[in-house]
């Protein structure tokens, strides 16, 4: 029990604004250097990769749309934790967390539909279907500017 404690211990401290930062300095650098190596590899890989038999090299857009995806959802998600933590427990990092996660994720979310219309056109013929899925996503890309919106009009 006292194990599982002190483990909870550990995570709260980070609860503490000052030493998030402080974490947060000494592993961003190293964070950094890992995600420019794995992105110099994934662009390497997307340029070397062969085409597709159906797709042919349209599916080279795949490489790029699917990660923009993943990451709207992500801030998504993140922002759904920091609105708990900010209604639950009144944080205050919750609440930067939910700001600023807000734009990031709209960037991400209308990279996700430029790339995907993108690849849509040749695909489908057109550049938008009202798919289930296309549809969602736009509906979260408005709400996410909505959040945005509010974010800016109710500043305290």
């Amino acid at each position: 029990m006292s194990d599982t404690t002190s483990r909870l211990s550990g995570w709260m401290d980070l609860a503490n604004p000052t030493r998030f930062v402080g974490l947060a300095d000494k592993v961003v650098p190293w964070l950094a250097s890992v995600a420019a190596i794995v992105l110099a590899i994934g662009l390497y890989m997307s340029f070397t990769a062969p085409e597709d038999f159906q797709q042919g090299i349209t599916v080279r857009i795949m490489y790029i749309h699917v990660p923009f995806a993943w990451l709207a959802m992500m801030c998504y998600t993140l922002m759904a934790v920091s609105a708990l933590g900010t209604l639950v427990w009144r944080h205050p990092l919750a609440d930067v967390a939910l700001k600023s996660a807000a734009p990031i994720g709209a960037v991400f979310t209308a990279l996700a539909l430029i790339t995907g219309s993108i690849w849509g056109k040749p695909m489908w013929g057109t550049w938008w279907v009202w798919d289930a899925r296309l549809t969602s996503v736009f509906i979260l890309f408005l709400m996410y500017l909505g959040i945005i919106a509010l974010t800016r009009a109710l500043d305290d």
